[in-house]
């Protein structure tokens, strides 16, 4: 019984050997990637970046922060233009600028003061989101870059072989297929939170949309404000 024990201690040695032995190093394989890597690299760092900017940017306190409606209706309602001027002065949002537009056109057509503050909504979630299309592109150069260098990476591993024969070490082979696949998957690597973040912000911009248009219709009818010449 000790004596199987210990074998199986020297068998469980070698195979926990031989699969360190076998891990792959990838810090090595991104290393011997080729340009493909440093582009691949860049365009991570570029959708970092765009994300980080995005996230500061493009919340809601900077669209249509809660409490500037509330704070706003009952100065709408009294036709306390003036005081809900400077309320929305403190404010630097989208639903501000949208409100100050009718404060300003209150005495015109209604509609047409409606008309301008979704256009004054429309634009800035068109800038927000052209803010991030970098990350649409991101998406769809990484996965590319990293193919076309699989591809020159098979192909130097191919030329390898045929000057070392066909007979050669099927080593020199492996390890060059090994290199050129690290440039799809860290295209792929790259590419896959590049299109989540950028659908993600897709549908940040919608849902502020539809807040900003929730905004608007509860101002438009409520109380004598909405009313031209008040």
């Amino acid at each position: 019984m000790r004596r199987f024990d210990r074998h199986a201690g020297w068998l469980w040695l070698f195979a926990s050997g031989t699969l360190q032995a076998q891990e792959v190093d990838f810090i090595a394989q991104l290393r011997d990637g080729g340009i493909g890597i440093v582009v691949i690299g860049a365009l991570s760092l570029l959708m970092v970046a765009v994300a980080l900017e995005r996230f500061t940017h493009f919340r809601r306190s900077r669209v249509a922060p809660e409490g500037l409606l509330d704070a706003a209706l009952p100065l709408w309602r009294a036709g306390d233009f003036e005081l809900l001027q400077l309320r929305l002065a403190s404010s630097d949002s989208t639903l501000a600028r949208m409100i100050g537009h009718l404060v300003q056109r209150r005495h015109g057509d209604p509609r047409a003061a409606a008309e301008g503050a979704a256009d004054i909504a429309s634009l800035e979630l068109r800038a927000h989101q052209q803010k991030a299309y970098p990350l649409a592109v991101v998406a769809t150069v990484a996965p590319i870059v990293g193919l076309l260098g699989t591809v020159i990476g098979m192909i130097e591993a191919f030329h390898v072989i045929a000057f070392s024969g066909a007979l050669g070490d099927p080593a020199l082979l492996a390890g060059g297929i090994s290199k050129a696949l690290v440039n799809t998957a860290a295209g792929l690597s790259v590419a896959l939170p590049a299109l989540a973040l950028h659908h993600f912000f897709k549908s940040r911009q919608q849902a502020l949309g539809l807040v900003l248009e929730r905004c608007m219709h509860q101002l438009l009818h409520s109380g004598p404000g909405s009313e031209p010449g008040k």
